[in-house]
């Protein structure tokens, strides 16, 4: 009888092997004799539902019965492709596998607006508090798609991790505890504080190659280093896809950069992504998405490839993304996410742009010859090689002794980051040198952090010189308490973040920060000074001994598996709906959310012109960051630095605007204020690219808030009107092309002054008229000379407002004249039901009843 059993066991074993490792090949020979008849776009078949079902994999190790649909992927791109009758680029597979209609959705690349059905939503701390608190508003009991809260940005690097962590839960527990609270209630997973980078945490966690996922922060593209299309939006746009919604984005256009040669030496991924910003600018990426391709890629790890997507943020790009191939399957695997990985092979061929599809632009780059580079300060897509950054900053007056190097920040904070900077420093502790310049260090997340002190990374960086802050944003996002210099200091610093506006780190006008990749800010970090190139310049050690670093090199992924740390993940129960989320009316940190007033039913006239702006006016102009964080949830309070970062084109001056029913000048919110308590509704005036820079709805919000009515500018950049669209409250109208949500969100109307209307952002509180290109009057551009700060403007047609139908704007100048503009606007039909309802949360209620 035992033997009976014995064989009767290893029969059902044998059987068992058989069916997973012969079925298989048999299924695979089958699908490439299928392939060969039918051509790229068929997919492997399967053999049977049986097999079919081994095939279900779950998102992530936190969502077991969410799993991933590829088969709904693979149906929706070979209706698409069918439809176009032609073949599709990578990004175009993902966006388009993901629309809601595809049999009927109209596709034009930049023209049409998707509706597309992504796979789930991602939050950090500071915008998640608006975007939760909307959520709140529609009523509904708990989000559709998974969805995350991550707490990255609230806490302030000041002495090092450990004490600058407890400080922040101390600070920030209202907020904390709101966000823990609503997310259990509502069934959003969330990442405590110490967890690490929101956009750290997705890759290891929850990005894939072909899951389209949106969240609340401008740098979520960083998953396309994973195979996904990941775009940056604002707690709008969230809390449609939360809430079952389709979301709305203006067909991508599609840049593609064709990488040839290999990454070497000195040369890293950073490097690719800051010559790219040199080539298309801060806006050349807008509209579209940047699509990595070419034999080059293979010689990036799936982390390099993240840091390239997460900077291209900073080009304006929608998002950008790299085929799957080995790198991302190693990736995946030492993630713990194998399966993923397999399935990933099954349908490979659905993860790759098609063969002789077609881009919209391409860029040529040969990484054997691609050669360091630092790009900045002020803006990051002034690049240099770092061969010739020191002569330029000697030219133009940049300081060159670097007082400050950082490292980390999510777009370079991987294990192969780490592990490249440990490589310079360690050259330089073996020579009894250390950094010159105060150096600091932040893992991407806990995980990164626990791994690289296990492996005796963080003792060589603390040996040199490094101070290990918390697993947070930091002093990328301006959350620094900086003292080594007073406000005002001229100065210069050197990181590997992804941003550099003025006073964006350390909130001082005067630092001039550059941008660079981490082994070049040890390098510099090390040296002292811009003015050394490590592939050429030699060191001197305490013994005189003169010595060159050499190149860095340093493993991809550890050789043991990661150390994830401590569990920092807090998972919502089954049925939250018996919690309570409560927000104290005394707050000074959260404010529930009050509807905006619907559209009047009248044109808006006689609007005062707040403040023309000059020159660069980014998010962080319009919102600043840094101390400002820790007012995101209290919509009134954070309204206070609505634009005072901003510079007047009256009197070049900041935050000093002249209030016109009293004659005196003062600071913008509160002339805002004043006129808002008077009952005068105004406009703002900008420049080219308005809004460039975080997903900041805040931004949008505030001035519809304060009550504006109306941005004028030349153009949006993206991210902006997609944060614009982000304010729920009253979406008024709205001119630029992707300004729309925004505007509809908040009822304030985006104006661009340009020929063609713009096509980006959706601003979120103003009612913003695209006024088509750069209309000249006696050869002067409309912006700098028909519309005057002591200006009246007239919009008017809103009683007749359709798609594609522009409306008017009258500029009643102060002698008497008069000036009229026509603007362009992009809300197509279901837009002007939100204008009409005062927002979008709004019609989504009028719909509910």
């Amino acid at each position: 009888m035992t033997k009976f059993l014995w064989r009767a066991l290893i029969f059902v074993y044998v059987a068992q092997l058989l069916s997973d490792l012969i079925v298989p090949v048999i299924v695979r020979l089958c699908c490439y004799c299928l392939q060969l008849v039918l051509g790229h776009g068929a997919r492997r078949l399967h053999v049977s539902a049986a097999y079919r079902a081994k095939a279900q994999v779950s998102m992530s190790r936190f969502e077991p019965t969410s799993f991933i649909n590829y088969e709904k992927l693979h149906s929706n791109v070979n209706i698409v492709r069918k439809r176009l009758n032609r073949p599709l680029t990578l990004s175009e597979k993902i966006v388009y596998g993901h629309l809601d209609d595809p049999h009927n959705q109209e596709i034009d690349r930049g023209r049409t607006y998707l509706r597309l059905r992504p796979d789930r939503v991602a939050m950090q701390d500071a915008t998640a508090q608006m975007a939760m608190l909307q959520f709140i508003s529609s009523g509904l009991p708990k989000v559709a798609v998974p969805s995350t809260i991550h707490c990255d940005h609230l806490i302030e690097a000041q002495i090092g991790g450990v004490k600058d962590l407890a400080r922040a839960k101390e600070v920030n527990q209202e907020v904390y505890n709101f966000l823990s609270s609503a997310g259990a209630k509502y069934g959003v997973g969330f990442w405590k504080p110490g967890s690490g980078i929101i956009h750290q945490i997705i890759l290891e966690n929850y990005a894939y190659p072909g899951v389209m996922l949106i969240g609340t922060d401008s740098h979520t593209p960083n998953g396309g280093g994973l195979g996904s299309i990941c775009i940056g939006v604002g707690g709008a746009d969230a809390v449609d896809v939360m809430a079952g919604i389709p979301w709305e984005l203006k067909c991508p256009k599609v840049i593609g950069v064709k990488l040839t040669g290999t990454l070497s030496g000195w040369t890293s991924p950073k490097d690719v992504i800051l010559k790219v910003a040199g080539i298309l600018t801060v806006k050349g990426g807008t509209g579209a998405i940047v699509e990595y391709h070419g034999p080059g890629v293979d010689s990036i790890s799936c982390t390099g490839m993240a840091t390239i997507c997460n900077m291209g943020a900073e080009i304006g790009a929608t998002t950008s993304v790299f085929p799957y191939n080995h790198r991302m399957r190693t990736y995946l695997e030492k993630t713990g996410r194998g399966e993923i990985a397999a399935l990933s092979d099954e349908y490979s061929d659905l993860l790759v742009p098609d063969e002789g599809c077609e881009y919209d632009q391409i860029i040529e780059l040969n990484l054997d010859e691609l050669k360091p580079h630092i790009n900045g300060p002020f803006t990051p897509d002034l690049a240099h090689p770092v061969s010739k950054v020191g002569a330029e900053a000697e030219k133009n007056g940049w300081p060159l002794e670097v007082k400050v190097g950082l490292i980390g920040s999510c777009t370079n904070s991987s294990y192969e980051d780490m592990g490249r900077a440990v490589s310079v420093a360690k050259q330089a502790l073996d020579k009894g040198l250390k950094c010159k310049a105060q150096f600091t260090v932040t893992p991407g997340s806990e995980q990164i952090r626990a791994t690289i002190e296990r492996d005796g990374y963080s003792k060589i960086l603390g040996d040199v010189g490094g101070v290990v802050l918390a697993n947070a944003c930091g002093p990328c996002i301006g959350q620094w308490d900086r003292r080594d210099i007073k406000k005002g200091d001229k100065n210069t610093i050197v990181t590997s973040f992804n941003r550099n506006f003025t006073a964006r780190n350390d909130a001082n006008p005067a630092t001039h920060a550059f941008v660079t990749s981490p082994e070049i800010v040890t390098a510099l970090a090390i040296a002292g000074t811009l003015n050394f190139n490590p592939e050429t310049d030699y060191l001197t050690a305490p013994n005189g001994e003169k010595f060159k670093l050499q190149p860095p090199s340093a493993d991809e992924l550890p050789k043991r598996d990661f150390d994830p740390g401590q569990d920092t993940y807090q998972h919502p129960p089954a049925d939250g709906t018996s919690l309570r989320v409560d927000v104290s009316p005394q707050s000074n940190r959260l404010q529930l959310l009050e509807p905006f007033d619907k559209w009047s039913g009248n044109d808006l006239e006689d609007l005062l012109v707040l403040i023309k702006v000059k020159g660069k006016c980014t998010t962080d102009h319009i919102s600043a960051a840094g101390p400002w964080l820790k007012f995101r949830g209290h919509l009134d309070n954070i309204s206070n630095n609505m634009l005072i970062g901003a510079v007047n084109s009256e009197n070049d001056a900041i935050n000093k605007i002249k209030n016109h029913l009293t004659g005196e000048y003062g600071g913008v919110p509160d002339v805002a204020r004043h006129y808002k308590a008077n009952g005068v509704s105004w406009v703002a005036v900008g420049d080219d690219n308005y809004g460039e820079g975080s997903s900041r709805e805040h931004a949008a919000l505030e001035p519809r808030h304060l009550g504006g009515r109306a941005i004028i500018v030349k153009s949006f950049a993206r991210i902006h009107g997609t944060s614009s669209l982000l304010s729920t409250e009253n979406k008024n109208v709205s001119a630029a092309h992707n300004c729309r949500k925004g505007c509809c969100n908040t009822g304030c109307l985006k104006q661009e002054i340009r020929v063609t209307a713009p096509t980006h952002g959706r601003n979120a509180n103003c009612n913003i008229l695209s006024i088509g290109g750069k209309l000249l009057l006696g050869g002067r551009s409309l912006l700098s000379s028909t519309i005057l700060p002591d200006d009246k403007i007239s919009i008017r047609g809103l009683k007749t407002f359709a798609p594609g139908k522009p409306l008017t704007a009258v500029v009643k100048h102060s002698d008497g004249s008069e000036d009229t503009l026509e603007l362009n606007h992009t809300f197509n039909e279901t837009q002007i039901e939100w204008f009409k309802a005062g927002s979008a949360l709004n019609r989504m209620k009028e719909l509910q009843h």
